[in-house]
């Protein structure tokens, strides 16, 4: 299971209560920041996300409202005495940046950061339970989106059967794979007799900034929640393509051609203090969409 947690919902100036992007997606074992923009230290104390599970931080450009909340986490980490590594995955620019952050304060932080510049698209992180890839998106610089897909076995052990047929644990791991078990008389045991077929593993994509922009769907084909920008209403179309972002209306036709299964919507403008008129001009193209709001948990599987 995936569980999505906004913390972050805005622009570029916090406005309305809302706060720059930034998005914490868990896993039994791990939590994965997306984006760091102000007030992001404070979203994780107030919604009680523990800063030491994450281990993983991907920035998708930068423009301030995407990491400008970084280094004061990073530092407030070592001051709460982090000692295990951290994983960066951000542009290349972003390490010299923190570089100097860190020099010009005299700081020297307890535990390692391992920078991973992102680059060319493809697969970036694999972890016990997901694995990440990255992809490009169109906006005024160089910018990157995210798609987290879980790892799961195709079979699921029926726990009945495999008593009755005295298969011991050291081989369930392979049963999950699809293998048959063989008896040490040889016998063999179909996979099918002990096994269900699995739920289909699930998948986040994350298309942080970007105009609209129709070679993003076969980037993104079929995934159970995307999350795309709507920095503006459709009247204002021709102000979202000269910023390079994208309206209600363009992200809906993102999620109805890319086929998935939920879209949510965010990176609101901060011209706007009703976010009603998001919802209900998303939804006339694609049905299921919610906005991201702040505190809200989207559960994926």
């Amino acid at each position: 299971m995936l569980a999505l947690t906004i913390l972050g919902n805005n622009s570029a100036i916090p406005a309305f209560g809302r706060h720059p992007t930034a998005q914490v997606l868990q896993t039994q074992d791990e939590i994965y920041l997306i984006d760091c923009g102000e007030g992001t230290q404070e979203r994780l104390s107030e919604y009680k996300i523990k800063r030491s599970r994450i281990n993983h931080i991907f920035i998708s450009h930068l423009h301030g409202d995407h990491y400008f909340g970084l280094i004061g986490l990073l530092t407030s980490m070592g001051l709460l005495g982090r000692a295990n590594d951290l994983h960066l995955h951000a542009p290349a620019l972003l390490e010299k940046i923190i570089q100097l952050q860190l020099e010009a304060a005299s700081t020297t932080l307890p535990y390692k950061i391992y920078f991973h510049a992102l680059g060319d698209e493809g697969p970036i992180a694999n972890d016990k339970r997901v694995w990440v890839s990255s992809f490009k998106t169109s906006h005024r610089i160089d910018c990157w989106g995210f798609i987290f897909r879980e790892k799961k076995n195709p079979r699921s052990i029926d726990p009945e059967k495999v008593k009755a047929y005295e298969i011991p644990a050291a081989f369930y791991d392979s049963l999950q794979k699809g293998h048959d078990y063989s008896t040490k008389k040889g016998t063999i045991i179909p996979n099918a007799e002990v096994t269900t077929a699995a739920v289909p593993p699930k998948s986040y994509a994350y298309c942080a900034d970007t105009i609209y922009d129709e070679a993003l769907v076969e980037k993104i084909k079929s995934v159970d929640v995307l999350y795309h920008e709507t920095t503006y209403l459709k009247d204002l179309h021709a102000r979202a393509a000269a910023r390079y972002h994208s309206t209600t209306i363009e992200a809906g036709e993102i999620a109805r051609l890319a086929g998935v299964n939920k879209l949510l919507i965010g990176h609101f403008s901060s011209k706007y203090e009703s976010l009603d008129d998001f919802l209900s001009e998303t939804s006339a193209v694609f049905a299921n969409t919610e906005l991201a709001l702040e505190g809200c948990c989207f559960r994926i599987g």
